[in-house]
């Protein structure tokens, strides 16, 4: 009998989650020099609020031609081979690597090639997310799924981890050599993409394209479930989120400097992974809704210690925590909207589910950026997990079908549901 879990018995999903781990690490290594590239540069001729603005413009420039591409790219994935989508985003991520490599070797990195480098990801992202987030399932029979879905979690929350920990050690030794590493991983993702196989899906619906995006839209508008679980994600982050403020508390809050900001950036990766490792091996089972609902009140709360903590090993300790709540809300949410919804709709259901996490990080990160303009950056990282707690509270009352899922089980699954890969392939 095999050591690994039954997913990972799977060779086309193997090489997805090896795609999937080498990916992250590339992007989270960009991200954190990008953002620390950002924010030094801007403190060279600005006060901390107005750096902190050019963080929140970060975000913003990344979130909007992801909002633009959305109905587009969601179509895509259900119409084209998710294969092909992936591995063309993932080759327009290694481009922008090899960019910012050659401007920040050559001296010559600046805001604009920062923040048009920043638009391309926004444009990567907008097709690689709906396009890997309906591969998954096609890897893997259904009753495996949350499984599967747990394991792919770890693999993005394991990169998460250590992409920033790469990404602000090499910068420390050179600050050109974080966007070669990250060249190199995308093209690993790369090649692991293209030993995946043809996969068995549901062929799209005779019908415009036009037409098909709507339906997409409308079929989240009227799965109460799937559009609570959604909405849920998109404000709870948004008011919530705290990764754009890292720089700032590394920098002139915590005083730890970019050695110090690495560890912050993996703090919540690291309770996240260790909570998506402990689902892959034991699902979750019972009472799911309600565990989810009291996940995001936890990330709140941590969020809003975080906010106001002085002490470095505090605030790691909050941020390792909100990171293990996302993580526990994330494994019942996606799993509940990948198991109701029809697979011939995946792509345009996980769009939408994409651009709810994008507004919720980009757009959470803009908010961020203009509150601690306004506020200061320790009362708007405050005051957005107190939110974050009133939105989940509304949620529960709002969509009593999140509160009342019981477990993960699918009395009626929809007839277009595909016939999965066996796991014998």
């Amino acid at each position: 009998m095999s050591i690994f879990p039954a997913p990972l018995r799977i060779p086309a999903f193997r090489a997805f989650w090896v795609a999937r781990l080498a990916t992250t690490i590339a992007q989270m290594a960009m991200v954190i020099v990008i953002g620390w590239q950002v924010y030094d540069i801007s403190r060279s001729t600005m006060g901390i609020r107005e750096a902190a603005f050019q963080l929140g413009l970060i975000g913003l420039v990344q979130f909007v031609p992801l909002f633009v591409l959305t109905p587009i790219s969601g179509w895509a994935a259900d119409r084209l081979d998710r294969r092909f989508i992936a591995r063309a985003v993932i080759l327009l991520e290694m481009l922008c690597a090899l960019i910012l490599f050659a401007a920040t070797w050559g001296g010559f990195i600046s805001i604009p090639i920062l923040f048009g480098v920043a638009a391309l990801l926004g444009v990567a992202r907008a097709f690689a997310g709906p396009a890997l987030g309906a591969m998954a399932p096609n890897l893997v029979p259904r009753e495996i799924l949350p499984n599967a879905i747990a394991l792919s979690s770890t693999a993005w929350q394991t990169g998460a981890i250590a992409g920033p920990a790469l990404g602000g050690i090499l910068y420390d030794v050179t600050p050109h050599l974080p966007y070669a590493l990250s060249s190199v991983l995308f093209g690993v993702s790369a090649m692991c993409l293209f030993l995946i196989p043809p996969l068995a899906r549901t062929p799209l619906k005779p019908g415009s394209p036009w037409r098909q995006m709507i339906d997409g839209l409308a079929y989240v508008r009227r799965n109460r479930m799937v559009l609570g679980a959604i909405t849920l994600d998109l404000f709870a982050v948004l008011l919530g989120g705290v990764t754009a403020m890292l720089p700032v508390y590394a920098r002139d809050i915590l005083q730890v400097g970019a050695d110090g900001l690495g560890p912050l950036r993996a703090a919540p990766a690291l309770g996240a992974t260790m909570t998506a490792i402990f689902f892959s091996i034991r699902p979750l089972r019972t009472n799911v809704g309600a565990k989810m609902l009291a996940a995001v009140v936890v990330f709140g709360a941590a969020t809003a210690i975080f906010g106001i903590s002085t002490s470095y090993y505090l605030s790691i300790a909050m941020l390792a925590l909100l990171g293990a709540a996302d993580m526990f809300s994330v494994y019942i949410r996606q799993s509940l909207i990948q198991l109701h919804t029809p697979d011939e709709m995946r792509g345009r259901v996980s769009a939408a589910s994409t651009l709810a996490i994008s507004a919720s990080n980009e757009l959470g990160e803009t908010r961020s950026g203009f509150s601690a303009a306004l506020l200061g950056p320790v009362a708007a990282t405050a005051i957005g997990g107190i939110a974050a707690m009133v939105v989940t509270i509304t949620w529960a009352v709002i969509f009593p079908e999140l509160r009342k899922a019981k477990s993960f089980e699918v009395t009626d699954p929809p007839p277009e549901e595909a016939t999965v890969v066996s796991a014998g392939a």
